[in-house]
């Protein structure tokens, strides 16, 4: 069982808000937050490059808890600067040329859907959308129909932005393999809140953020490519920590997923996110998924019995993140308001979303994402804010 109270307590923040926009950026617990403050205070006190050199044991310990956290090897893990930059390191290292084929979903996340658009200006590939089932969620079989010689790559979102739908990832996994797809998945929003074992799901590679479900600090994220395919992957640029320089002509690329890193980041930043994953791991990933979507499907049932509150949740398995609107006040308004009583939700918007919204024709959404730390006290003080305009 997971001990909230002491959580909470790790959490200062819970004393003074009600937050449910772990979707967004999730509080940092107090042993995260204070080894970030820590090394910075490090860096200004004897500086930079010498912190480093002190915190190097730990900063490789960033590896193994991601190696841990999603059940592959310390050298398929790559440290990036956000979620974006890991999935862009990553699809614009595919060797994707004119006519190869995508296949994706209408659920796909804004940045991740510019850049098949980037790609099919650029090189000429075509995007294939694949149809929804009747859950709202990637239809599988029709997805293996779509499958032809020019398709090269299956590329979705586990947990979209703008709902509580888990997308069927092992499934998809499944068709990949049959026909001997590259297999990418944006983990943004579901590492930290779900179990996520990379040899059940059978992707080849998968990004994620810190500052979410993590727990981490922001300007963090993560990228995990398999070391079976790394070595046939040239990232789209590189720098003195992903290629060593041999000669004048010559240099040779890092090994495994580092190749994918840059020299310069923010290193109290990965510090910090490696305690992060540490301090998930010590709760419990099991736990901690069954806790979040126990508290997800109280507060959508909560908000169910409010006259005027339609919840828009789409998807046979639905996580930590609530979507939903009120007949009389727009998610904008009611962002602002309950952010004046201390509460934090964030909207999700058409143009983060414009394949699935414009489909089912929306605008916004209120999107209420709760964590591990949250309450059901706080769902109730929550919805009866919500219902009180």
């Amino acid at each position: 069982m997971i001990d909230v109270s002491s959580l909470r307590a790790d959490t200062p923040a819970c004393e003074q808000i009600v937050h449910f926009n772990n979707a967004g950026a999730s509080l940092m617990p107090e042993p995260v937050y204070r080894t970030v403050v820590d090394h910075i205070k490090r860096e200004r006190d004897i500086g930079g490059y010498e912190a480093e050199t002190q915190a190097a044991e730990r900063l490789s310990a960033f590896y193994g808890n991601f190696a841990t956290l999603l059940g592959v090897a310390a050298d398929e893990i790559a440290y990036v600067e956000n979620a974006t930059r890991a999935w862009d390191m990553a699809f614009y290292a595919l060797p994707l040329n004119q006519g190869d084929r995508i296949l994706t979903h209408e659920s796909e996340y804004v940045s991740n859907y510019l850049g098949f658009l980037h790609h099919a200006k650029s090189r000429g590939i075509e995007i294939d959308l694949v149809p929804s089932d009747g859950f709202g969620q990637v239809d599988v079989e029709a997805m293996a129909r779509m499958v032809t010689p020019t398709t090269k790559l299956v590329a979705i979102t586990h947990v979209p932005t703008q709902g509580g739908l888990v997308n069927p990832a092992a499934e998809v996994g499944r068709v990949a393999k049959e026909f001997g797809l590259m297999y990418l998945l944006d983990a943004c929003q579901s590492v930290g809140q779900l179990r996520i074992n990379v040899g059940e799901i059978g992707c080849n590679i998968l990004s994620g953020a810190g500052r979410k479900f993590l727990r981490g600090p922001r300007g963090t994220g993560f990228l995990y490519v398999s070391g079976t395919i790394v070595d046939h992957l040239e990232p789209p640029f590189i720098d003195l920590r992903a290629a060593q320089w041999l000669s004048a002509t010559e240099f040779t690329l890092a090994h495994g997923a580092q190749r994918f890193e840059n020299w310069e980041s923010f290193v109290a930043g990965r510090l910090g996110l490696a305690k992060a994953v540490q301090y998930a791991l010590n709760i419990g990933i099991d736990e901690i998924e069954q806790r979040v979507l126990g508290l997800a499907k109280t507060l959508r049932e909560r908000l169910t019995d409010i006259p005027g509150i339609t919840v828009r949740d789409r998807g046979e398995q639905k996580c930590g993140i609530v979507t939903f609107d009120k007949q009389d006040e727009t998610p904008d308004a009611l962002f602002h308001r309950l952010g004046e009583l201390r509460m934090n939700i964030s909207v999700s918007e058409i143009n983060s979303a414009r394949l699935d919204f414009g489909r089912r024709e929306l605008q916004s959404l209120a999107r209420a994402s709760v964590h591990y730390f949250n309450t059901e006290h706080e769902i109730e003080r929550f919805c009866a804010a919500v219902e009180n305009q």
